[in-house]
């Protein structure tokens, strides 16, 4: 912490208004566990004066932190930071570009922190537009490059900052940190600037972030609240892109934003828009590290981003340019989810609020404000009328000359008061000492040019603008409403909606990846994995997860690998789901026994049975077959040589679940489908059974 950190906030109060009343140490935030510490920690523990040290200058700094640094103030809708910059700019505008190196060392007078700090701040809010115009290179927010030097740029105020941010006969001001100068508590901003810039900021335990929103939408929502209608607003982002606000929740949710991708060709695709937070850097970064996983193929990419972006992704011949587009927005930063957590000060206390919240509060404080405008008006215009009243009175009636005898001043005021006795009605208010010392002040040359008409008239346009201000004085609302629709008209062309909103079903990455991995399997060497070339088991996604059965029962559910040693034995292996129902028929004890059985939960790598110990699978299937086909070995005693079961009956249980008996004759082969119906429009290949738990296709 620099000496001008603690000069900073030593300086105000900000711990007993920040911090609840219950808080009164660090213990009282962090749970201390265990309850009964260990013996080397019991000096920590206890009370004392380095303990409430720590505590207090821990939670002062915090408050500090939250309250005057991170955290957006809700009245005005600015950090201290960023008000700072623009009194600066409003305390040397005269309509001329200022470099920024010269506001950033003005508003050192006033931020007690370091020089980079605030030259950031000032790129930042240059970069939103608003309120500060630049010239120069202040950086590339779509490509993130850095601004050039602060000695080498100049900025000054838009017109929009100047004429509804500002109004010195509004603002409270405080003294500076070191007590040199007077900052604003707070700017009297007629216009909802948290939501239109947006913010972001991390504190000691708080975090905040605002989306930015659309100048016109937001001016539009506040007419419709002062009509009392319905509204409803999204953010806006000066990037772009496509956004999916149907999970926005008024601000306390995410919204989800696309890159806008073109298809120039089969091969080709064109990147126009990129979503808010990336630059054309990090995206690419991020599809060429999808590219080197496997998820999407890209022969090359080319950036030829300068104002607008434009990024070239040219695709493998094997890659199609629909399964690409989906690639990339499962995949790389073309789709990203931006969470929304409005948190401000409100009353020198941290508040978490809605977008609704926010504009009632912003529209109730421009009433306000424009309500005493009105009265500074009327104020102004009735010291106007009086002062040229009193002019034209002195000067018409000739009341100068009654003073040329007075030997005292308290003669001469006596002698005006008097001559402007007469002419009391017509004034608007008694007549002051301040407005004696007017009169007694008005230059012979002027007395002698005194246009009695030209007064008259100046009278009379102020009783006009009076009116006016009377009149709207008595509908401030509808003055509002006015008001806003003129800002609308102002400036509503110049921000524009930039980001398309649309809604778009969620990536599902499986079926992206559905036949991105090749599980093979070398039967003699025992190996099975993405890596083996042998026999293909299936295709499967990295995402999945994949079961394998063993002819004695074991089982376990295993992420796909590239090599797994796994033996001989392996009778099945399939993408794990945990609803599927799977179908088994093993012998044990010379009884063959069926069943239906669910996986139902597992952990990965570890090894469950789904049969007795020392059982063995003569059948299984992921198929539910309804009927089993049996056929038996031949012997003369045995009258049925094949036979038909009904697995429609078997209840679907746990794999530790025992079976239900079938038969204990010698069985030679089990099939699914009845021998001689084999249709190979409808079942394809001659079914797949299993005989002495090895699967083959049946030739005959």
């Amino acid at each position: 912490m620099t000496d001008q950190e603690e000069m900073s906030f030593n300086s105000g109060e900000m711990f007993n208004d920040l911090v609840p009343p219950q808080i009164s140490s660090l213990a009282d935030l962090v749970p201390l566990a265990p309850e009964e510490p260990l013996p080397h920690c019991e000096v920590a523990m206890t009370d004392g004066p380095l303990k409430r040290l720590i505590d207090g200058n821990f939670l002062q700094y915090a408050s500090y932190v939250i309250r005057d640094r991170a955290i957006p103030e809700l009245n005005d809708g600015l950090k201290p930071v960023q008000r700072r910059i623009l009194f600066s700019l409003h305390k040397n505008d005269d309509g001329k570009f200022i470099k920024v190196a010269n506001i950033v060392g003005y508003s050192m007078q006033f931020h007690p922190h370091g020089d980079a700090s605030i030259g950031e701040a000032l790129v930042n809010l240059t970069n939103k537009q608003y309120l500060i115009e630049g010239q120069g290179n202040f950086g590339n927010l779509l490509t993130g490059d850095p601004a050039a030097a602060s000695r080498y740029i100049e900025c000054r105020l838009t017109e929009l900052a100047r004429n509804e941010v500002f109004n010195d006969d509004l603002t409270d001001f405080v003294p500076s940190y070191d007590g040199r100068k007077e900052e604003p508590v707070c700017l009297p901003v007629k216009i909802p600037l948290l939501l239109m810039l947006g913010a972001e900021g991390i504190a000691v335990g708080i975090s905040t972030r605002i989306l930015p929103h659309n100048f016109t939408e937001l001016i539009e929502a506040q007419i419709a609240l002062l009509n009392k209608e319905k509204f409803e607003l999204v953010p806006d982002f000066f990037h772009g892109g496509i956004m999916d606000a149907s999970e926005y929740d008024n601000g306390r949710g995410h919204v989800r934003v696309r890159a806008s991708i073109e298809k120039k060709d089969d091969k080709t695709l064109v990147i126009k828009e990129i979503p808010f937070g990336t630059t054309t850097d990090s995206l690419i970064a991020s599809i060429e590290d999808a590219a080197r996983k496997g998820k999407i193929k890209v022969k090359s990419i080319n950036d030829f981003t300068s104002e607008r972006v434009e990024v070239e992704i040219i695709l493998q011949e094997e890659e199609g340019a629909d399964r690409a587009v989906e690639a990339l927005y499962a995949f790389s930063l073309c789709q990203v989810q931006l969470s929304s957590r409005i948190v401000v000060i409100s009353g020198n206390k941290p508040v978490e609020l809605t977008v609704e919240d926010v504009l009632k509060h912003n529209t109730d404080r421009l009433l306000h404000i424009l309500r005493k405008e009105l009265l500074l008006e009327q104020k102004r215009l009735n010291d106007e009328f009086h002062r040229k009243t009193l002019v034209e009175i002195f000067i018409e009636n000739k009341i100068y000359k009654q003073i040329e005898e007075c030997k005292t001043p308290e003669e001469v005021e006596k002698v005006v008061l008097d001559g402007l006795a007469p002419f009391t009605s017509r004034l608007i208010r008694p007549v002051s000492g301040k407005d004696l010392e007017m009169l007694l002040e008005i230059p012979i040359r002027r007395i002698s040019q005194f246009d009695l008409n030209k007064n008259r008239a100046e009278l009379d346009k102020v009783k006009t603008l009076l009116a006016e201000v009377a009149e709207k004085l008595s509908s401030v609302k509808l003055h509002v409403v006015r008001y806003l629709r003129n800002l609308i008209k102002k400036y509503g062309a110049d921000y524009p909606r930039r980001t398309k909103v649309e809604t778009f079903a969620a990536v599902e990455i499986r079926e992206i990846t559905a036949t991105e991995l090749t599980i093979g399997y070398q039967r003699d060497k025992g190996y099975l994995g993405s890596g083996i070339k042998g026999e293909v088991l299936l295709q499967c996604s990295s995402y999945d997860k994949i079961m394998i059965f063993w002819k004695d029962g074991r089982y376990k559910v295993v992420q796909p690998v590239e090599k797994l040693f796994v033996d001989d034995d392996v009778i099945y292996c399939g993408v794990a789901e945990r609803g599927r129902v799977l179908t088994a028929v093993y012998i044990e004890d010379f009884f063959a026994y069926a069943k239906r059985f669910t996986l139902g939960g597992t952990i990965l790598n570890k090894e469950y049975r789904c049969i007795p110990k020392g059982s063995e699978i003569l059948m299984f299937s992921d198929q539910k077959p309804e009927f089993l086909y049996v056929r038996y070995g031949l012997d003369a005693a045995q009258k049925i040589q094949q036979q038909e079961f009904d697995t429609r009956k078997l209840l679907v249980r746990d794999p530790k679940t025992r079976g239900i008996m079938m038969t204990s004759k010698k069985i030679v082969s089990i099939q699914g489908i009845r021998p001689g119906d084999w249709n190979p429009e409808l079942n394809g290949p001659r079914g797949v059974f299993m005989e002495i738990g090895i699967p083959h296709l049946r030739d005959d």
